[in-house]
């Protein structure tokens, strides 16, 4: 079952390098295990090509059946912590930064409720810094943050890569351009995220660095209230991609326009916990069903290094 775990871990983290990373093992080690199972199972689960290696059709069963498997761990997990607390209540209490908050931590919450409907969670949130303290000071069990931040006795786990799309409400002259650059931004009347967090920082940047300037009708630190307000004011904005589900498009009527100097500017959402958080059951449950929600979506054949 260890084998068939690193396995998984390599599948999902798409690099031999990132997950034995996850799993703080050497990658000769990993590359070990990986051989150990596939001559256990007698079948190939990867199909070298160059450098590359590509999941096999027997790998793709064997994936399967490993987060089938983890599924039923976890209920497990579940039922016997239950009994050990004496059929007391689960609780879990997750930390996550502003952005996070709103465009990853709800619909990872609803998908881990449908397996675990009777624990109680609670979430606390601050920026990016505020969160690794809450998780290294354990007033959190786990942290969401919306970057890859290394700190000592705390582990990163990448959870996927994110970027800024250029959103417009319906009626507005860029939906007639063919093709929209940084230098369109300049003057452009906008609504943008409130300063200090991490998003607003990297349009900051973005609009240092091509010199642009947009006209700034509004500063919110709400994506609902950005939204809401587009049509209003005929403004645009910059939202992080994993926020913008194609049923709040439609029914806000908005347009999302891709800007290939942001979709160049990833930021990877990942994340925190202790080294010795996942050894709690609930805490695991958690990790293992944070990291099915970003690759159940993933193509059957994929490219590792």
């Amino acid at each position: 079952m260890e084998n068939l775990d690193a396995f998984a871990v390599v599948v999902e983290q798409k690099s031999l390098n990132r997950a034995s990373s996850v799993l703080n093992i050497s990658q000769p080690a990993l590359s070990r295990k990986i051989m150990k199972l596939e001559t256990e199972l007698g079948v190939h689960l990867f199909e070298r090509k160059g450098k590359r290696l590509e999941l096999t059709r027997a790998g793709q069963i064997c994936y399967e059946t490993a987060v089938e498997m983890r599924r039923l761990q976890r209920e497990m997990r579940h039922t016997l912590n239950q009994f050990r607390s004496g059929h007391e209540a689960v609780s879990l209490t997750v930390g996550a930064s502003l952005t996070t908050l709103q465009s990853t931590l709800p619909d990872l919450i609803s998908f881990y409720t449908k397996d675990f409907p009777h624990t109680d969670i609670k979430a606390l949130t601050g920026k990016t810094h505020e969160v690794v303290t809450m998780v290294k000071e354990q007033k959190v069990d786990i942290g969401l943050v919306a970057s890859r931040t290394e700190s000592p006795g705390l582990t990163c786990l990448p959870l996927f890569d994110d970027h800024l799309c250029l959103v417009l409400p319906a009626g507005h002259p860029y939906l007639h351009l063919k093709t929209i650059t940084m230098r369109e931004i300049h003057d452009l009347p906008m609504i943008l995220f409130s300063k200090g967090t991490w998003y607003r920082v990297l349009m900051d940047e973005l609009f240092h660095h091509y010199a642009v300037f947009p006209n700034v009708k509004m500063e919110i630190d709400s994506f609902e209230a950005i939204i809401r307000l587009l049509s209003t004011i005929q403004a645009a904005t910059l939202l992080p991609k994993s926020y913008l589900h194609r049923q709040l498009l439609e029914n806000n009527e908005l347009t999302v326009r891709s800007i290939p100097e942001l979709e160049e500017k990833k930021r990877t959402t990942s994340l925190l916990f202790t080294t010795d958080a996942p050894q709690d059951p609930v805490i695991r449950s958690f990790i293992d069903l944070a990291r099915e929600f970003f690759t159940r979506e993933r193509p059957a054949r994929s490219d590792f290094q």
